[in-house]
Formats: C-alpha cells, sequence, structure tokens
C-alpha cells in the first residue's frame, strides 16, 4: 500500500482498491430532474487496480450480464473523463464484483459510474474533489440518457444523502441532511417502460397555475429536510407536473397508491423514470409493511422490492 501527504495529513494511495457505490432514487416526486436520495445497503461493489500502462480494462464477476464492449459500458467514459483530467497515462483494471440490475429503477447505471470514479480517485491519491467526481460520473449517465448527462443518480451515490441539483451550467449541487427515521420501501415491477418513453409523454409546457403548485412542493420538501421533519416531507412530496402522465405504465398506481398509505406512508411516487415506484415511511416496520404491499400488487406480473433506511452515506472504501 502507498500512501500520499495532502496538507499534512495521510491519505490513503492504494494500487488497489474496493468500494461500495449505493442506490439511489431520482426526482424524489416533485424534484423532477433535481433531486434525487441514497438508499443504505443496496448498491455496486467494485475494485480498481491502477497500473503502469495506459488504457481500461473492466472485468464483470457478478452475477449480472453487462455489455460486452466496453464502449457500451457506463463506466467507460466516466474513467476516461477521470483520467483525462489528471492529465497522466495509467492502466485502469476495473472489477465489477457485485451489481445492481440493470432497469432497476433505483440508479443501477449511476452507482456502477459513482463507484468506477470513486475507487479509481483514492486509488490514484485523491486528487479531485466529491464534487468533481459527480461531474466525471455523470459521462456515464450521458451514454444511456441519449447524451444529456444528469446527476440526480450519481450525485447522491458519490455524496450520500438527498441531493439537490439547482444548476448545470456550472454545476451547482447541494447535499442535504436525511432525517433519521427516514425509511424507503422500492418496487420494481417486471415491466418494461424504457426512458425515451417516458419522456416522450411528458408535456413541452404548463400552466403557470400548475408550476406554482410544483414550486411550493419543491420548496417544502427541502424546508422538511432541512428541518428533518418527515411529515413536511411528506405532504411537499407531490408531483402535478409528471407523475399524471407517466403513472398510466404503471398497472394500478393510484389504487397502490391509496393502499400505501393507508397503510401509514408519508408518500408514495414514481422512482425515476420508472415503471418502479417508491415510499417513505417514518418508521422500518411501516417501512416493511408497505414493501409487502407492493410485492402483493404486482403479483402477476412479478418484482424486485428493496425495504431500507435513507442513507447520509454515499459512495464508499471497503478495504481502508
Amino acid at each position: 500500500m502507498a500512501y500520499a501527504l495532502w496538507n499534512g495529513k495521510k491519505l490513503i494511495a492504494m494500487n488497489k482498491v474496493r468500494v461500495f457505490a449505493p442506490a439511489t432514487v431520482a426526482n424524489m416526486g416533485c424534484g423532477f430532474d433535481i433531486m434525487g436520495m441514497t438508499l443504505d445497503g443496496v448498491g455496486d461493489v467494485m475494485s480498481v487496480e491502477v497500473v503502469e500502462g495506459d488504457g481500461l480494462e473492466i472485468d464483470n464477476r457478478s452475477e449480472v450480464e453487462l455489455p460486452d464492449d466496453i464502449e457500451k459500458n457506463v463506466i467507460t467514459p466516466a474513467v476516461r473523463a477521470l483520467m483525462e483530467a489528471y492529465d497522466e497515462k495509467r492502466l485502469v483494471k476495473v472489477v465489477v464484483e457485485k451489481k445492481i440490475s440493470p432497469g432497476s429503477g433505483i440508479g443501477s447505471s449511476a452507482a456502477s459510474s459513482a463507484a468506477a470514479v470513486y475507487a479509481l480517485n483514492v486509488a490514484l491519491g485523491r486528487p479531485f474533489s466529491d464534487e468533481r467526481l459527480v461531474e466525471f460520473a455523470m459521462e456515464g449517465e450521458k451514454l444511456i440518457s441519449g447524451g444529456t448527462p444528469h446527476a440526480d443518480n450519481v450525485g447522491p451515490s458519490l455524496l450520500g444523502g438527498v441531493v439537490l441539483l439547482r444548476g448545470y451550467d456550472p454545476l451547482d449541487i447541494v447535499r442535504l441532511p436525511v432525517p433519521d427515521n427516514f425509511c424507503c420501501s422500492v418496487a420494481h415491477p417486471a415491466i418494461m417502460v424504457s426512458t425515451r418513453m417516458a419522456r416522450e409523454v411528458l408535456p413541452k409546457d404548463i400552466p403557470l397555475r400548475t408550476a406554482v403548485k410544483q414550486w411550493g412542493n419543491v420548496a417544502g420538501l427541502v424546508a422538511g429536510l432541512a428541518l428533518k421533519d418527515v411529515y413536511l416531507v411528506g405532504r411537499a412530496m407531490q408531483d402535478v407536473v409528471v407523475e399524471p402522465y407517466r403513472k398510466q405504465f404503471i398497472p394500478g398506481f393510484d389504487a397502490l397508491r391509496e393502499k400505501v398509505m393507508d397503510a401509514g406512508a408519508l408518500a408514495f411516487n414514481i422512482s425515476g423514470a420508472g415503471p418502479s415506484v417508491f415510499a417513505l415511511s417514518a418508521d422500518m416496520d411501516v417501512a416493511a409493511r408497505v414493501g409487502e404491499i407492493m410485492r402483493e400488487h404486482f403479483a402477476e406480473v412479478g418484482s424486485d422490492v428493496y425495504v431500507c433506511k435513507v442513507s447520509n452515506k454515499g459512495a464508499r472504501v471497503l478495504n481502508e
């Protein structure tokens, strides 16, 4: 193991680093394209080794099938962006050990991009800030989003907590605190909804009255997080702009909302572009009950269900 000194403090600079990058939920209802949150205990495990040479190797040892062509892997543009900024040639060897299934609705591609750049940064002696790593990881998201980089998944995966994207030019990212008793239930039904399809149904313009209501919800959501008031968060997490158009792709969406809210959930929304859905609760018992309701609701098509706390921790080293 090698070490580097930074401002008199010893920073670990390892040739090989093993990291965990958490899953995330984007949009958080009213925060369309500008907010995301971190899930606890669910994510990618990846190791990165840096040796003399030049180039990138990706070895997938997970149980999830990934593209054989590394040019189609989100890790590739993220790593290349970082190495271009580092401006020294190295051979980067990436091993994917554990992988969130693609299309799960909890930021699979973002976790890969985040894990890769976080591990590589540590292996190089941490030359870049976490905020700069978000910019590199966004290049991975750009690959799968039709050329538009976004950070509502990679931001929380790297930084942890709830992340607000105030703007992209330049990137202005704010990390918000998470209440201690913030729990999440996520269900990914076995149905296909492409991001392109989910985008195409959205209106190009909205009435001013609708915009004002959404602004109030976003403000209430941010205030609720700042005050650690989960009930204000729940009241504010209503989406009057996107959800009315996207819920048509999710079988029995309104009926499921009614069931999970009756079970004690604080809020219920679409995760990212869908078809995954999520609910927030004030304790794990309610979250577990909501998860079972989701599983039963999607029994005909099948679903993967995750129940966990919302975490303040983002990507982190596992072998320090």
